[in-house]
């Protein structure tokens, strides 16, 4: 009898950790409002919290998976690989770590798909390679999709998630934050389209950058978005700033983002725009 309740107490304790119990299947805890769901039946729900709406973190090739058509993204630039630049010590280690952390080969993805049948180029930063830090090759990854855009007249949709510039690469890092910048002008100057879905997080560099660069500029729900970190910048000002500093709804009302579009409606959104402006392009 003390076995049988010994072994419910245990897969009690182990479901309330968000674990795996040895009869029923995964079970994870949000971290917002502790409410406890099956993985499948979050991820059904591009992992998103069906209870409070709470946006996980995800990766790249799960956010292209659930935004482009199926088998319609064809990868560009993949075998553009970080070197050590400036023989910052550890770096060639921290990059083989972060490759086999997150299964890609540098922070972005890079290529051309078709969202509901539009088509269109795609960047998806990854949040799990080195927190989607810009270093050279993100840079150039990034530029190079741009003028791929631009000369095959398709509309560039990005999504970034960024802690900012890669200090293992110093100024080399900081460049990329002008050289991206001229290609989304360039593009933007041969009359493309760029929306770009800020989410969490978006910070630094990439701020600074292409992230806010868009003629459209969407956000997930509570993604932080900013450029210096909240204590720097009270610091700084020798004022305490709001609780939602920094935060998608706050940057909405100060004018920096248009709309703020939750997961589970991103792809008819981002479709509907898309046909918009092909409806322009047409017309001229």
């Amino acid at each position: 009898m003390n076995n049988i309740v010994g072994m419910f107490r245990k897969s009690r304790n182990v479901l309330e950790s968000g674990g795996i119990t040895p009869t029923v299947e995964e079970k994870i805890r949000c971290p917002i409002c502790k409410a406890i769901d099956t993985k499948r039946s979050v991820a059904k729900n591009k992992m998103v919290c069906p209870s409070c709406g709470y946006h996980y973190r995800i990766n790249a090739r799960t956010r292209i998976k659930a935004i482009c058509d199926k088998g319609s993204f064809q990868e560009l630039e993949m075998n553009v690989q970080t070197e050590n630049p400036l023989n910052f010590p550890g770096y060639a280690n921290k990059i083989e770590s972060a490759r086999a952390a997150s299964g890609q080969m540098e922070g972005v993805v890079c290529g051309t798909a078709a969202i509901r049948r539009q088509p269109c180029a795609v960047f998806v930063m990854d949040p799990q390679f080195m927190m989607g830090s810009m270093g050279s090759v993100v840079g150039e990854k990034i530029t190079r999709l741009f003028e791929y855009a631009t000369e095959h007249d398709l509309p560039v949709v990005g999504f970034t998630a960024s802690g900012g510039a890669r200090m293992q690469e110093g100024i080399l890092s900081l460049m990329q934050m002008a050289k991206t910048s001229g290609a989304v002008h360039f593009h933007s100057d041969k009359g493309g389209l760029y929306i770009t879905v800020l989410t969490d997080p978006t910070t630094g560099g990439v701020t600074a950058s292409f992230a806010m660069l868009g003629d459209i500029i969407l956000s997930e729900p509570n993604a932080l978005i900013g450029f210096a970190g909240r204590r720097v910048i009270e610091q700084t000002t020798k004022k305490k700033l709001p609780e939602d500093f920094q935060r998608a709804e706050f940057l909405q009302d100060c004018g920096f983002v248009d709309a703020i579009v939750p997961r589970t409606e991103l792809r008819a959104t981002l479709e509907r725009l898309l046909k918009q402006h092909s409806r322009r392009r047409d017309e001229a």
